[in-house]
């Protein structure tokens, strides 16, 4: 029986909401304007803190009645007025012919749009005409007294009630992710940039600030701000109006500034000059605003940045500015954003990474940020700006690994929040211990950074407490930025000889790389089979491991990705895994990888993954068996991608590449026939060998030398044929251009013409 109950039970509650709701949505149709002003106030009263209620009233249509109140007010309240002579014209309303006779006013041929004009209590009073209010609704127009001061017509009760309007929106926006949805699909957008013409100031903010509101929520398309080109100046017209504009204009700004064009956007129309001023604005909200949108606009920018750099505040560069803001008594937010912009202006590079600015404000002020004194949110942003500023800059790597032993700080972030935490804000430890993967993700990144180049930083990061192992359990982290960043870390570390020898060993890093290698987005798999490179070095220990895991196949497929970094990296594992690898790995290489995709990327038209390919195939065609092997069934193939190389307009580095590995075939017992019988490569040998470039040069008299190589020792010992390559190489003319070669001015080059001049004559 209690579930029989139980279902009428709800139905009851939720009639009785629905009914309590449906009371606010019918009060907005009343034929009497002011009571639908107090139903606009009483509906704005009862959703203030009540999702619930936001949510019911939304269901019922109260969104689509209040923008139309709003855009009533738009497109009749809103008078335009003339006064020519004795006329005074309302245009879109009404107009009157008037005459003010003594106390008398008369008024002729009046045009109404309904089918009533009331007039009460008109009041003359010298030259000035006042009325109190005017209201449209339906068809009925009564002024119950609206003002006209010269050309002016004021109608304060409209703009009441479209504020009123305005506010409850909101209100409503401040609610759920899906409320924010339902507003934006019912066209609130253009509706509140359109209430910006309006004049009244106060109705004004009250758009901008329901406008802030959407904007800043995830689900609102930033593309909306800039459909219409007429927004942004009006925008920026509408900055000097008051502080609250101030505010919310630069609100808006920041959170919908998400790409470079945006950034321009902003930039074109006068964001830099417009918002300056207000970094010394007397409002905290205002300066803190007005920071937060020049880190937004800098980011990347290097356009931005140059023109920041020499902008002046009050006589002030602006740079000066921002230091002033690091300054330790202020706010935290303010000191780590203003960091954050003189972070960006220096990737940026409009200030140097030596400037004092930087090395003894901005870096010592994100360190500040990592400490375990700071809030979890804090700690990530420092840490995270701190990365990035020192990303590219070994010296600026070297101060921070020795500031505040930054190091170890950064080890309290695995042990975040502790059981001694001092937290005692529950709703703060609950906050924590769901955002604690963002500390990790934060320190791995930092970690990344500071060991990207220096051997001392990296030994330092390996023999923090638990280092590795944090390092192997970020690899398997439920959150895919921690585990991005965790494999960051590792492959900055990986770029250590000693550390691929000791740590990476000992910890068997490789399974669980290995192990996200099977499974991940791009982003991860880039950066995992990056790291996997360096482990295939032929001085890893891991290097023996991965190969029996059956890692050649995974390899192979990365090949064929659409993404080139991924294809980079697939073949560039296969590169250093055929360095000096036996003929059964070489083969199990070729086999997986498949001719037709082998030659597939020697055309691919990334020249990363075309140089990759060609290292793969030159440490293929390493030591003669091998050589003689691979060619021996790959020949024809391999001779006609070379050919198309030299003949291509490829770079000085693919063709002096291309030539090596022709250099290899030459040294072959019966490959280098493959040469000999080409006179098509022969003649493009020796053209390369009189080419303005050394580098190709070297590598085309080095074909040369090893096709008329000839063994030391007995004539037993001499290769088959060597004589009779000789002397067509004689005939072709190639002895002649080795002897100019031995007066090159290059000295490999000189010398390697030398030591093949030696063979002829020998």
């Amino acid at each position: 029986m209690a579930c029989l109950l139980e279902a009428p039970l709800r139905i009851s509650v939720l009639s009785e909401v629905t009914a309590t709701s449906r009371h606010y949505v019918d009060r907005l149709f009343h034929p009497d304007p002011q009571k639908v002003l107090q139903g606009v106030i009483d509906m704005k009263n009862a959703v203030i803190g009540n999702n619930k209620q936001k949510a019911n009233l939304i269901v019922l249509g109260a969104v689509p009645r209040l923008l139309y109140l709003l855009q009533q007010g738009l497109s009749s309240s809103e008078l335009r007025t003339e006064v020519l002579g004795s006329e005074l014209r309302t245009e879109g309303a009404v107009v009157l012919r008037t005459e003010v006779l003594g106390s008398e006013l008369r008024t002729e041929g009046a045009v109404v749009l309904g089918s009533e004009l009331r007039t009460e209590g008109v009041v003359v009073l010298g030259s000035e005409l006042r009325t109190e209010c005017v209201v449209l609704l339906g068809s009925e127009l009564r002024t119950e007294g609206a003002v006209v001061l010269g050309s002016e017509l004021r109608t304060e009760g409209a703009v009441v009630l479209r504020t009123e309007c305005v506010v409850v929106l909101g209100s409503l926006a401040m609610g759920t992710e899906n409320n924010i949805k339902s507003l934006v699909d019912c066209h609130i957008i253009p509706a509140l940039l359109q209430g910006l013409v309006c004049p009244d100031l106060v109705f004004i903010e009250a758009c901008l600030r329901c406008l802030r509101t959407v904007f800043i929520s995830p689900v609102t398309p930033v593309q909306l701000l800039y459909t219409d080109p007429t927004v942004i100046p009006h925008l920026m017209s509408l900055l000097s109006r008051s502080p609250r504009t101030q505010d919310y204009i630069t609100q808006i700004f920041s959170h919908c500034c998400k790409s470079p064009e945006h950034q321009t956007v902003l930039f074109n129309h006068g964001a830099i000059q417009n918002i300056a001023p207000m970094l010394i604005s007397l409002s905290y909200k205002v300066r803190m605003q007005a920071l937060k949108c020049f880190s937004v606009l800098a980011y990347e920018n290097t356009q931005v940045s140059m023109t920041l750099v020499n902008v002046l505040v009050d006589g002030d560069l602006l740079s000066q500015v921002f230091v002033r803001m690091l300054q330790r008594n202020l706010p935290i937010e303010m000191q780590l954003t203003a960091a954050k912009c003189l972070t960006y202006m220096c990737r940026a590079g409009a200030i140097r990474t030596d400037d004092r600015c930087i090395v003894l404000k901005t870096l010592p002020c994100l360190v500040r940020m990592c400490s375990k004194e700071r809030l979890l949110e804090e700690r990530v942003e420092g840490a995270e700006t701190l990365a990035y500023l020192m990303e590219p800059d070994v010296e600026l790597q070297r101060i921070a690994s020795v500031t505040d032993h930054l190091v170890a700080m950064l080890a309290d972030y695995f042990k975040y929040p502790s059981s001694v935490s001092a937290i005692t804000d529950i709703k703060r430890l609950d906050h924590d211990l769901k955002h604690a993967h963002e500390l990790r993700q934060a320190a791995f990144k930092l970690y990344a950074s500071l060991g990207s180049n220096d051997e001392d930083i990296r030994k330092k990061i390996t023999e923090t407490e638990n280092m590795m192992d944090r390092i192997v359990s970020g690899l398997s982290e439920s959150s895919i930025k921690v585990r991005l960043a965790a494999v960051r870390c590792l492959h900055s570390l990986s770029r250590s000889v000693q550390q691929l020898r000791t740590s990476f060993h000992d910890h068997a890093v490789w399974k669980p790389l290995m192990k996200l290698l099977q499974n991940a987005p791009d982003e991860v798999l880039v950066m995992a089979s990056s790291t996997l490179c360096n482990l295939l070095l032929e001085f890893s220990p891991s290097k023996e491991p991965i190969l029996e895991s059956g890692v050649v196949e995974l390899l192979c497929s990365l090949t064929q990705s659409d993404s080139p970094a991924l294809r980079v990296n697939g073949i560039w594992a296969l590169m250093n895994m055929a360095f000096q690898a036996d003929q059964k790995v070489k083969g199990e290489i070729v086999r997986a990888l498949g001719t037709e995709q082998l030659f597939r990327l020697l055309s691919d038209p990334d020249t990363n993954v075309l140089m990759k390919t060609l290292g793969l195939l030159r440490n293929l065609l390493s030591t003669r068996p091998h050589i003689d092997q691979i060619m021996s069934s790959h020949g024809k193939q391999i001779m006609q991608a070379v050919t198309l190389i030299l003949e291509g307009e490829h770079s000085i580095e693919v063709k002096e590449q291309t030539l090596c590995i022709l250099a290899n075939i030459a040294d072959g017992n019966t490959a280098k026939e493959l040469i000999m019988t080409n006179d098509d490569i022969l003649q493009k040998i020796k053209y390369y060998m009189g080419h303005s470039n050394a580098k190709l040069q070297l590598a085309a008299t080095f074909c040369i030398s090893n096709l008329i190589w000839n063994e030391e020792g007995s004539e037993a010992d001499a290769m088959p044929g060597c004589q009779e390559r000789q002397d067509k190489l004689r005939e072709l003319g190639f002895v002649d251009i080795l002897h100019k070669l031995t007066q090159a001015l290059d000295p490999n080059l000189c010398e390697r013409a030398k030591t093949a001049m030696q063979h002829y004559l020998a």
